[in-house]
């Protein structure tokens, strides 16, 4: 019988793990065999890099992944991807999981109820966010988090008007136009002018709420997944909600990429993804609602599976992928390791290194302004005569297929699409390079 402390230690690269600069990676893929014979308890994480040097994180970091290295993935926007003890914690709860199958999803696995064992999960989140557990339930991802928020909205009236940008994300906004078709509502869109300074983006708000006497919800977007920019969320929110309007925050790219607790943000409303910058296990993510605000969210169709009172009954609870949700702690506790702060920073360092380095190329556009908070690491740009979705296609297929080098081709935005850079805690300097030679070298695709 393997002890439960054992198992980590066999189980591989998991969270009992130290990973520091001088991790190799051999040794941590071959740490990771053993059949799980007890419940996979993760002991402390410990990282032992400097997150103080730009080079030194890089070093201390890189180890932590295994990822593709033959393309430069810029993407970390769509999919985080786990660290390697993550994975390793992942594949062990998906393993004990299989083996108790239904007498832990019954609740009867001795020991380890599956609600307890799910409230830890949740209990760490919202300790992340600075909420109440009972404020959290976890969800399939961000979009089905944010599906349940608006479509749900229980004050709308026909006849209210609902708000959204054209920064805001596709999905979303096609769920506030479901309040149109389902609940009568009056969908109001409008787009941010650019540049996307702070002063412009308050005056954007402060201007539609104004001419939208009946407004009665605004979707505002935490971080946009189309061009990166980071809006001055507490003053827009205290904005609307001066005005009596609700606020449904959709913080899918901001959890785990910016430091941020829910009273920073005012919110009453906020859906998330954990599978994104936090990287956890895919199809993880949550809602929050301020406690005294829950019976303005309706339950998910109907669900009575939990009471009324209970947040849990605003999301769907089918049969789920309950080993990613078991290691949504362990994902934090790298995190924690690592520290929110020195990652958001490094993240930005990301960034940086290669907006600095194209900057001065005549005719290149960089979306989001270089104003202090209004961007993390995501960023959208335009090749000089970029034009129209086609051409960012072209841009992106061409960047993939010749340089090996994912970078995304994103419409939406008013003035047109860009193609968005998203490093990860796991590309490199040296990557970026590849990236800042592309640019340049294909300065005059569309001249």
């Amino acid at each position: 019988m393997v002890t439960r402390r054992g198992f980590i230690g066999r189980a591989g690269g998991a969270l009992g793990v130290t990973f520091g600069v001088g991790l190799g990676l051999d040794g941590a893929v071959a740490a990771t065999t053993g059949p799980p014979d007890g419940w996979p308890d993760e002991a402390p994480f410990s990282f032992s890099g400097d997150m103080t040097d730009f080079e030194a994180a890089q070093r201390a970091l890189l180890p932590l992944y295994d990822v593709e290295r033959d393309f430069a993935t810029f993407d970390a926007a769509y999919y985080g991807a786990m660290t390697r003890p993550v994975a390793a914690s992942y594949r062990a709860y998906s393993q004990w999981v299989n083996r108790n199958n239904s007498l832990f999803l019954r609740n009867a696995a001795p020991g380890h109820p599956r609600d307890a064992e799910l409230d830890r999960s949740r209990a760490a989140v919202a300790k992340l966010l600075g909420a109440q557990t009972e404020e959290i339930a976890l969800s399939g991802g961000g979009t089905e988090a944010l599906y349940a928020l608006i479509a749900n909205y229980a004050l709308l009236k026909a006849g209210d008007a609902v708000i959204y940008a054209d920064v805001d994300y596709d999905e979303m906004q096609y769920a506030c136009d479901y309040l149109e078709q389902s609940r009568g509502a009056r969908i109001v869109r409008f787009s941010l002018p650019e540049p996307h300074t702070e002063a412009n983006i308050l005056a954007a708000y402060d201007r539609i709420l104004k001419e939208t006497p009946r407004a009665k919800l605004l979707l505002l977007t935490h971080l946009s997944n189309r061009n990166g920019l980071v809006p001055p969320v507490k003053a827009i929110v205290a904005m609307a909600k001066a005005r009596g309007v609700d606020v449904i925050l959709d913080s899918a790219q901001a959890v785990g990429h910016l430091p941020f607790t829910v009273e920073d943000t005012g919110a009453d409303f906020i859906g998330f993804s954990l599978h994104k910058w936090l990287a956890a296990p895919l199809g993880t993510g949550g809602i929050y609602i301020r406690k005294d605000r829950l019976q303005d969210i309706s339950p998910w169709l109907g669900n009575r599976i939990h009471g009324p009172e209970d947040i849990r009954a605003r999301i769907p609870t089918g049969t789920v992928d309950f080993a990613a949700r078991l290691t949504i702690p362990g994902a934090i506790a790298v995190q924690d390791a690592i520290g929110l702060e020195a990652k958001y920073r490094h993240l930005v360092g990301l960034r940086d290194y290669w907006v600095e380095r194209v900057r001065d190329i005549a005719g290149l556009e960089i979306l989001v302004p270089q104003e202090a908070g209004r961007f993390g690491a995501v960023t959208g740009f335009r090749l000089p005569g970029m034009k129209g979705p086609d051409g960012a296609k072209q841009a992106a297929k061409l960047f993939l297929d010749k340089y090996r080098l994912l970078v995304v081709a994103k419409a939406g935005l008013a003035s047109g699409p860009v193609l968005r850079v998203t490093p990860a805690l796991f590309n490199s300097s040296a990557e970026l390079d590849r990236l800042v030679a592309a640019i340049r070298a294909e300065r005059h695709l569309f001249t």
